[in-house]
C-alpha cells in the first residue's frame, strides 16, 4: 500500500523560490506568462516537483476567473473563488461506471471555464486538451511525465496517436505548435533537490518540425566536495517571441527578465 500525503499548506512561490527550485526571474516570468493567458505544459519525471509547480503557478490565475481543474486524484488546492474540481472515476467490479479523464476534459468545455487545469495528460485525453487550448480556452495548464523539453513533444504527439483517431503527423504536430506556448521542465536531481531545469518556448511553422528555444536552463558544473552538485540558472538571452506580442500590445515588459547572469559566489 503507498500512501501520499500532501501539507495542509500548499507550498507558495516564496517557498520554491527559497529552496533554490527556482529563480525570481523563473517566477517573474510565469506569473506574467500566466496573467497574460499562456498555455504551459509542465513537464518532468516521476518526483520531480510537476504537481506541487503546477499548484504554484495555477495560484497566479487572476481571482476573477472560472477555473476548472481535472485530476485523476484530486491533489490541487487552489484558493481563488470560482474553482470546480473534477476527478476521474474508475471502473466498479463490474467493470462498469468508470469516467475518464477524457470524458471529463470534453465536459468541462460546457462549464464556461476560463481556464482549465489538468492535473496529467497521461493518455487520448490530449488530444481533447490540445483541442480546447485552440479554440479559446488560453492560460490552460497541464502535466505531462517527459525528461526533457523535447522529450515532451514526442510524448505528447504519441498521446494524441492514443486517442484512436488516425491523425497524420503533421495535423497532429499542428496542434501542438498552435496549442502550447510555453514548456517548463523540472527534475530531481542527483543530490536529491528539485528544480526548474529548463523553460522553453516552442517554436517552429504549423505543420512543420517542431522545435523549442530556451529561455531558461539549469548549468551543471560538476560536484563539489559535499557531494552536491554544483549548478545555477540563468537566462539564455533569448527574448520569447510571446513577450515581442505584449510589447507590440504595449504591455510593460523589463527586458532584465532575459539578461544572462553570472554564477553566485563559491559556484564554479
Amino acid at each position: 500500500m503507498t500512501i501520499r500525503k500532501f501539507s495542509a499548506d500548499p507550498f507558495t512561490v516564496d517557498d520554491l523560490i527559497g529552496f533554490g527550485s527556482m529563480t525570481p526571474q523563473i517566477a517573474e516570468f510565469l506569473k506574467i506568462a500566466v496573467k497574460y493567458r499562456a498555455n504551459i505544459l509542465i513537464s518532468g519525471g516521476t518526483g520531480s516537483g510537476k504537481t506541487t509547480l503546477l499548484n504554484v503557478v495555477s495560484s497566479f490565475i487572476p481571482d476573477n476567473e472560472r477555473i476548472v481543474t481535472i485530476e485523476d486524484a484530486a491533489e490541487l488546492k487552489l484558493n481563488q473563488d470560482h474553482v470546480v474540481s473534477l476527478e476521474s472515476k474508475p471502473a466498479n467490479i463490474e467493470g462498469e461506471g468508470a469516467i475518464p479523464i477524457r470524458e471529463l476534459v470534453r465536459n468541462s468545455l460546457r462549464m464556461r471555464p476560463d481556464r482549465i487545469v489538468v492535473g496529467e495528460c497521461r493518455g487520448a485525453e490530449a488530444l481533447d486538451m490540445l483541442q480546447a487550448m485552440n479554440t479559446g480556452h488560453d492560460g490552460s495548464l497541464t502535466t505531462l511525465h517527459a525528461n526533457t523539453p523535447r522529450d515532451a513533444l514526442n510524448r505528447l504527439e504519441t498521446l494524441v496517436l492514443m486517442a484512436g483517431m488516425e491523425l497524420p503527423s503533421m495535423a497532429i504536430r499542428d496542434q501542438i505548435v498552435g496549442a502550447i506556448d510555453f514548456i517548463v521542465q523540472t527534475a530531481r536531481i542527483p543530490d536529491g533537490s528539485r528544480k526548474v531545469t529548463y523553460v522553453s518556448e516552442i517554436t517552429g511553422d504549423r505543420g512543420e518540425n517542431m522545435g523549442t528555444q530556451d529561455i531558461y536552463l539549469l548549468k551543471e558544473l560538476g560536484f563539489g566536495e559535499d557531494g552536491k552538485l554544483n549548478c545555477y540558472t540563468t537566462a539564455t538571452g533569448v527574448v520569447p517571441e510571446f513577450y515581442e506580442n505584449l510589447k507590440r500590445r504595449r504591455i510593460p515588459i523589463d527586458d532584465k527578465l532575459f539578461a544572462p547572469t553570472e554564477p553566485p559566489e563559491g559556484v564554479e
